[in-house]
């Protein structure tokens, strides 16, 4: 079947349509854990799930083993629930899919199967052909940001717009970081608390206008100083690397690229944020801030940008990405500086 959206799924649990067997793939790993709860909790009473929820590794599963357990019947209940993680650690000739391959042409009525894939890598079609096959990846800015408030909710706070938006800069769109990081404000917030932009910097660390986003904008907006200064105070951060920044800027540059080739194509500027939109929306790449708002930004990025010093900014992106990945001889300051300089050198020329 081919494979269903994260909002559908939650759909069809809403209505109590509920599947005899899922199959979750896909990059998130936080969402497909909540989707995981959001089955359990659909199908079993909280006093019945010690006998009838059973969560097992494949790799720890034979086909005898994983026979016994999707055919075992509830213990009083109507439904009890498997969950079989790292399905992809199944080779290809592994015993287990030729059980499962059986099963899954005659399902259990009395059990729900939720296997679960780990890795960008996509399932092996005898998971998905006959399950619900969810494609679990990275939530739209907008979606996180709702998401934030629902997870803070949970836990006594609520976040200021901006707050929100904010703490999504620090952790790049990184659900597994965002829930560390909202366990630890309501640890240092009183309860009821709502959460600011300065409650967000001072217990993230990372205060505004010193994210990885506003770097990226320092370098678009062709401003080198400012963004060697800020290169400074965003290497400090945790969880950041040069290969990582490298990587963001680089979707920035072939974007505001996009829009200039749109541009140069005859899109008018007062229509380019709209065909920028578009492309986005279609390639949906991982990282960005709202779509709209990054859009707005590249198209206006677009402007000050010949195309020969885009094509340049992007070589330069590139050649930093593999220093920064093969050689010892420099640090990953000295390569980043090397290219901020690099563009920075077309501008001063003209």
């Amino acid at each position: 079947m081919p494979p269903v959206t994260l909002e559908r799924a939650y759909g069809g649990l809403r209505k109590g349509e509920i599947a005899a067997a899922y199959c979750l793939s896909g990059p998130a790993d936080v969402l497909k854990d909540e989707l995981v709860d959001a089955i359990v909790d659909a199908v079993l009473e909280p006093g019945s799930r010690d006998f009838n929820l059973d969560v097992r590794s494949a790799g720890d599963l034979d086909g005898e083993a994983l026979h016994a357990l999707v055919e075992t019947p509830p213990m009083l209940a109507e439904r009890r629930v498997v969950v079989v993680r790292g399905l992809e650690q199944w080779r290809k000739n592994a015993k287990g899919w030729a059980v499962l391959t059986r099963y899954l042409e005659r399902p259990s009525p009395s059990t729900v199967l939720v296997l679960v894939h780990a890795g960008d890598d996509a399932p092996d079609a005898r998971a998905t052909r006959s399950t619900v096959h969810v494609d679990v990846g990275p939530l739209k800015p907008e979606l996180a940001a709702r998401w934030i408030q629902h997870q803070a909710g949970r836990l006594g706070l609520t976040f200021e717009a901006d707050a929100a938006e904010h703490l999504l800069a620090c952790v790049r769109g990184d659900l597994g970081v965002l829930r560390q990081e909202l366990a630890k404000l309501a640890a240092a917030l009183p309860e009821s608390a709502t959460v600011t932009v300065t409650d967000v910097g001072t217990l993230v660390g990372v205060r505004r206008g010193e994210t990885v986003h506003d770097w990226v904008e320092a370098v678009l907006g062709r401003e080198p100083v400012r963004a060697i200064e800020l290169l400074d105070v965003v290497l400090r951060q945790g969880g950041i690397t040069g290969v990582q920044l490298v990587m963001t800027l680089g979707t920035a540059l072939v974007g505001v690229r996009l829009a200039r080739g749109l541009a140069d194509s005859g899109t008018g500027w007062n229509r380019l944020k709209g065909a920028v939109f578009e492309r986005i929306r279609a390639a949906r790449p991982a990282g960005l801030r709202a779509w709209g708002d990054e859009a707005q930004r590249w198209a206006d990025a677009a402007r000050s940008w010949p195309p020969d010093a885009l094509d340049q900014a992007i070589a330069a992106a590139a050649e930093a990405d593999r220093r920064l990945k093969s050689t010892t001889i420099s640090d990953e300051r000295g390569i980043l500086v090397t290219m901020l300089l690099t563009l920075a050198e077309p501008r001063a020329a003209a």
